[in-house]
């Protein structure tokens, strides 16, 4: 699967809290979420941001509380993947589980300037990034982190399987 769209960049250590602010976790409305994501970060992030674009993050991106509705504000902001030099390990696993596709690349977290077409290949785990005309390697989705991000998250991929009576979804 390949994704394109416009950089978003972010710095070190973005919590959940930047994310997505704790005082709007009264709801679990995705698109609600949506319309606040990165607000304390970037407040105007979510009036310029379009659909396909990607956020760009150097270390520990989703750090701090453990909660599903970072991911699910990203997803749902209509973002296409999130790269970054590393996630939390929580974040990580909650995006997949969320059908976010997140790449960890060092060296795109320190290349990339805001601004910048990206296009990322899933499959291989190659970023290009075209305004610079240079590309970046991150680790290929493992294959069943695809076939969780192909339907659309752990639960969806849980319902398809067992509507195919165990069989791989």
């Amino acid at each position: 699967m390949k994704l394109k769209g416009k950089a978003w960049k972010f710095g070190q250590d973005v919590d959940t809290d930047a994310i997505i602010p704790a005082r709007y976790l009264n709801t679990s409305d995705p698109k609600e979420l949506a319309r606040h994501c990165m607000e304390d970060a970037d407040p105007t992030f979510i009036r310029k941001v379009a659909p396909g674009d990607i956020i760009v993050a150097g270390k520990n991106f989703g750090c701090g509380s453990s909660r599903e509705h970072a991911p699910i504000a990203i997803k749902h902001a209509n973002v296409a993947a999130v790269i970054a030099a590393s996630f939390a390990r929580i974040f990580y696993r909650n995006a997949f589980n969320m059908g976010l596709p997140i790449l960890e690349s060092q060296e795109a977290a320190k290349n990339v300037e805001a601004g910048d077409v990206l296009e990322i290949d899933l499959d291989s785990g190659r970023i290009a990034n075209h305004t610079q005309k240079e590309t970046y390697q991150a680790d290929p989705i493992p294959p069943f982190m695809q076939m969780l991000l192909n339907a659309g998250g752990l639960i969806p991929y849980v319902r398809r399987k067992m509507n195919q009576g165990g069989r791989d979804a």
